[in-house]
């Protein structure tokens, strides 16, 4: 089975129904999700806060490139609009494969300008790395090592600080929304 770890964030409308969008596009795949973090924007201050959470999917028939795809496809169902002046600007959904391992557990490593893997920014967001640790408290970023070793060194550490644990919202699916907390 290939996993990848998706971090999924939103600050524009209703960004809990935004993030949950996420999870109903990814139900089928999906092996845990984090809980849900209050953040401020990162890259471009002159915004909303988001609502970012992290999820943990497996397949064995998805690779890299699929992973891209399904991330793509859930901002499109949330009505992501990209900005090209404004990269780190407002969105409805963001997804980023964050990083993919293959069947054996190995990372998967890529240069392609499409697909850079692990995310070249992952080690400096606490908003990824925080939500992470709480799905796989001794987990490990490829190239750039411990989880908790990379939140507690700076700069990361001051922004931690920022983030706002939100266990008052789930991630619960349309579904499960529907059913009363049960999955379909």
């Amino acid at each position: 089975m290939t996993r990848a770890l998706l971090s999924i964030g939103s600050n524009l409308g209703d960004r809990l129904d935004h993030l949950r969008i996420a999870v109903d596009r990814l139900r089928d795949v999906l092996l845990v999700a984090s809980g849900v973090y209050e953040t401020p924007p990162w890259g471009d201050p002159d915004q909303p806060t988001y609502l970012n959470a992290v999820l943990l999917v497996g397949a064995p028939e998805l690779g890299p490139y699929d992973w891209l795809a399904r991330a793509r496809a859930a901002e499109e169902a949330a009505g992501r609009v990209r900005d090209p002046g404004r990269r780190f600007g407002p969105r409805t959904l963001d997804v980023d494969v964050i990083a993919v391992w293959t069947e054996e557990g190995e990372p998967v490593h890529s240069d392609d300008p499409e697909l850079v893997l692990p995310h070249p920014r992952a080690h400096q967001r606490a908003f990824v790395l925080r939500p992470w640790i709480d799905i796989q408290p001794y987990g490990r970023l490829p190239g750039h090592g411990w989880l908790t070793d990379l939140l507690a060194a700076e700069p990361v550490a001051s922004d931690v600080l920022d983030l706002r644990p939100r266990p008052d919202l789930r991630l619960e699916s349309e579904t499960e929304r529907d059913t009363g907390g049960e999955p379909a």
